[in-house]
């Protein structure tokens, strides 16, 4: 088995987390991020195993990958614990962002896939693919120099109502909708963040903007954040001074509010300045609030000028500013970022599992990988993580990727494996200059 001297910090981590699995399997955990970090080539569970040395007993890891799927949620929360321990402690409002993204699988015995719409068709430009589709939350948090980061937490495999069938009944698998399944996600997160003193904003695109997501989160004391349709039946809000009648007291407004022809009206536009996807930007808005039957009372509505058409978003809180609802929504991107990292640097869907909870928790593996690396990366300056000085026409300002983070943290594995076997001894310069030029070679 190979052996890494990791940093303390994520030794300690790593540790953290192996105490949320039994005590007897707990130490393979640690093996498997190691292999994860410094595996290369196609990222199936093989390379893991190869880049941390695993060789005799390699089959027991794909059994351990089923106890690690079975307690995905256990696991899950002592992810949100680090998240909250560093970087969300001097912060008072979290934002949780919901969407769905699938993963490509081939054969026809991988368990929980099925055909799913596929957002990104590609060339093709087929609708749906075959694979696993993942209802996902992460903790957007935006950092003072590279902007808004998503920090992933969990994932809920959605498979659909005619594949539960296929399923082992010994699973006590049940069929949920994604919007039940992200209502889910937002209560856990919620009831930990609020025990923890934090106020909870969720955002989701309007997918999500239906009554079974919408009703669960909004009981939980979470604000909401997303985008009307152009259509969306909206009402206007009741006068106080109503005179008294028969009945319950009116919950929705007399006369319908049309968006279109607002959007469409000369009058009553603003303008605010917002920081929009790492830049500040000056929006043409109107503003003013409205009842919907999906909210169940008074939302704050936003027409955001664009010259592609107007655009329509809401929140359930009729006190938010605008600039904090299109950041808000604006910082959902973060999202897409994470879907892209998790597939292209940790090869989400390329792990050839088929089991049910091994799928499971090569996925969740590779969402907490990347939000750990995040976490190591928080509060490192640029120099330390990318060196740019090979590669002169590009810019210095522009953020470390999660490769150039991924590669700085082997980076400091191999150089605190350097600093260890040279304490009894200390190396020569010579040696110590060979090193440094090797370590560049290898990351």
């Amino acid at each position: 088995m190979a052996s890494y001297q990791a940093p303390k910090e994520w030794e300690e981590w790593s540790g953290y987390l192996q105490a949320g699995l039994h005590g007897r399997l707990r130490w393979r955990l640690g093996v498997l991020l190691m292999g994860m970090l410094f595996a290369a080539g196609r990222r199936c569970v093989s390379s893991w195993l190869r880049a941390a040395g695993v060789s005799l007993d390699y089959q027991d890891y794909y059994y351990f990958l089923q106890s690690v799927g079975r307690v995905w949620r256990e696991l899950g929360f002592r992810v949100l614990d680090l998240v909250l321990q560093r970087v969300l402690a001097d912060q008072s409002r979290v934002l949780l962002v919901i969407d769905d993204s699938p993963t490509k699988r081939y054969g026809p015995k991988v368990e929980g896939a099925g055909f799913h719409h596929d957002p990104t068709p590609g060339r093709c430009s087929h609708p749906f693919c075959y694979g696993h589709v993942w209802v996902s939350l992460a903790v957007a948090v935006r950092h003072a120099r590279w902007g808004t980061i998503a920090l992933p937490i969990w994932s809920w495999l959605y498979v659909r109502q005619v594949n539960i069938g296929k399923l082992p009944e010994t699973y006590g698998w049940t069929f949920q909708t994604k919007l039940v399944q992200a209502a889910e996600l937002v209560q856990w997160a919620a009831a930990r963040l609020i025990a923890a003193g934090k106020k909870v904003w969720a955002v989701a695109d309007g997918a999500y903007g239906k009554r079974p997501f919408v009703r669960s989160v909004l009981a939980l004391g979470v604000t909401l954040v997303g985008r009307l349709r152009k259509d969306a039946a909206l009402r206007d809000v009741p006068k106080e001074n109503q005179s008294p009648g028969r009945g319950r007291k009116r919950k929705y407004g007399v006369n319908a509010i049309s968006l279109s022809k607002r959007a469409a009206h000369p009058r009553g536009w603003q303008q605010v300045v917002c920081t929009l996807y790492g830049r500040e930007e000056i929006k043409t808005i109107k503003t003013f609030l409205a009842t919907h039957p999906t909210f169940g009372g008074v939302i704050r509505v936003v027409i955001v000028r664009e010259i592609e058409g107007a655009q329509y978003f809401y929140c359930t809180g009729p006190q938010a500013t605008v600039r904090e609802i299109l950041e808000a929504y604006a910082d959902r991107a973060a999202i897409e970022q994470v879907f892209h990292d998790v597939k292209e640097v940790w090869g989400s869907g390329e792990q050839q599992v088929r089991n049910l909870w091994a799928n499971i928790a090569v996925w969740h593996l590779n969402l907490w990988m990347h939000t750990l690396v995040e976490l190591w990366a928080w509060n490192r300056s640029p120099r330390k993580l990318v060196n740019r000085g090979d590669s002169p026409w590009d810019r210095r300002d522009r953020r470390p990727s999660q490769t150039d983070r991924r590669k700085a943290l082997q980076a400091s594995c191999l150089a605190e494996e350097f600093r260890v076997a040279g304490q009894a001894t200390p190396f020569p310069r010579k040696i110590r200059t060979l090193f440094t030029r090797l370590l560049r070679i290898a990351v």
